[in-house]
């Protein structure tokens, strides 16, 4: 294949992200079969357009959300190599667009790849990883004590036999893969886990320890992102338990395997679950969480739609 086959090839595949990108977000706010995009700008109108400091406060809430997982990506690849803060900004967000419509925002891992050489794909991959855990291991914190208030402040009826049995398969995997005493699970898609542990105790504690305060930061906007849309929507609830609801709602939510682009309906079906034990309506809460997506994924994906048109393989770190 020609060199000019070649990159006629590579800029569909690129123009198919992002007009996949662009369809599910307009999918979403035009054609969903959970709120009409009637009742969707019913609510933004009387709630947030008409009031201008509203919108400004809910765009910094996302700016600064967005602000720590740039800062994030930036010091974890610093161990591999120095990349500015628009390179960092670069691929974090053409990386979000290319994972949209990708399981668990899987393609996150192989689009930021991408952007360095061969080499260096495998570690960038960890790397990403690593964040990535992080960030889940802060939410599974928070969202653990906030599911403890959650449970001794209201009835909940958890089928506790299924809840058991389950985590004791998860328990025996964690074990399983940790240990390595299973020779097949030594390996898992090429990474070898003791050169994966060897890789992350070589990392300077600095930028573990950045790592973990950048995700606690991210965590604490995007929640309080979404207490402010309750008090927008006139809900009556005091902070702490709101808190416990939302900890408990993402913590739920994100044990669901999802595509990125279904995320806010998982979390619209758990916050409706989780919201309905102080009886606030299904409406607001679908806006709210769409609202959530739309701000926190679909915005930031739009902007990296221009990044992923223009990424070129000559500028490979």
């Amino acid at each position: 294949m020609g060199y000019k086959t070649k990159q006629f090839f590579f800029f569909l595949i690129k123009l198919a992200i992002v007009v996949g990108a662009f369809y599910f977000i307009y999918n979403k706010t035009v054609h969903n079969e959970h709120i009409s995009i009637q009742h969707f700008i019913a609510q933004l109108e009387n709630s947030i357009v008409s009031q201008y400091k509203t919108l400004f406060f809910l765009l910094c809430f996302t700016l600064v959300n967005w602000f720590f997982e740039i800062l994030k990506w930036q010091i974890l690849i610093s161990s591999l190599r120095k990349i500015s803060l628009y390179e960092a900004f670069q691929q974090s967000l053409g990386s979000l667009t290319a994972s949209l419509f990708t399981p668990n925002r899987i393609g996150e891992y192989g689009a930021k790849a991408m952007y360095y050489k061969k080499g260096n794909r495998r570690k960038v991959m960890l790397l990403n990883l690593m964040g990535n855990m992080t960030q889940m291991t802060i939410t599974a914190l928070f969202g653990g004590l906030g599911l403890l208030c959650f449970v001794l402040n209201f009835e909940v009826n958890f089928e506790i036999f299924r809840f058991r049995k389950a985590a004791y398969i998860f328990a025996l995997i964690v074990v399983t893969v940790i240990t390595g005493s299973i020779g097949g699970y030594k390996k898992i898609r090429g990474f070898y886990i003791d050169k994966i542990i060897d890789f992350i105790k070589k990392i300077p504690l600095r930028i573990h320890s950045l790592n973990g305060l950048f995700s606690v930061l991210r965590y604490l906007v995007f929640s309080h992102q979404f207490y402010f849309l309750l008090l927008i929507f006139n809900i009556e609830i005091n902070y702490f338990t709101a808190m416990s609801l939302i900890t408990s709602m993402y913590l739920l939510a994100s044990l669901v395997p999802s595509l990125a682009f279904l995320d806010w309906l998982i979390k619209g079906s758990v916050a409706i679950w989780v919201f309905g034990f102080i009886q606030v309506n299904e409406l607001v809460i679908f806006t709210i969480t769409l609202l959530m997506w739309l701000l926190n994924f679909g915005l930031p994906a739009i902007i990296g739609s221009y990044f992923v048109l223009n990424f070129n393989f000559s500028n490979q770190k």
